[in-house]
């Protein structure tokens, strides 16, 4: 039996769908003041997301034109279930600069 192989970039890795690098737009207090004021969007992304796979999903998905995108990796966090600790997941952030008549309505 012959096996499938998923798309993969020239550069290596995976190649993501618009749909698959965004996971889901992260709305706290900072961000919402972060967009107000400087338009700026922070995203949870894909692990294996790169800066050119977020800033081509978020033109595509979201119609406007981006100026700079900055990424972090998050660390996971210790936490405790009654006697056992654990750890929750790494993941992965980006904050997405758009040029100045672009916004993104999230409400």
């Amino acid at each position: 039996m012959k096996r499938i192989q998923p798309p993969v970039k020239p550069e290596g890795g995976l190649e993501l769908e618009p749909h698959q690098v965004l996971l889901r737009p992260l709305v706290t207090e900072k961000g919402v003041h972060r967009a107000s004021r400087n338009n700026q969007y922070a995203f949870e992304i894909h692990k294996d997301a790169t800066k050119t796979d977020v800033r081509t999903a978020v033109e595509s998905l979201f119609d406007v034109k981006v100026a700079k995108v900055r990424t972090q990796t998050r660390k996971g966090k210790a936490r405790r279930f009654k006697q056992r600790i654990g750890r929750t997941g790494a993941w992965k952030k980006a904050i997405v600069s758009l040029n100045g008549e672009h916004r993104i309505d999230f409400f």
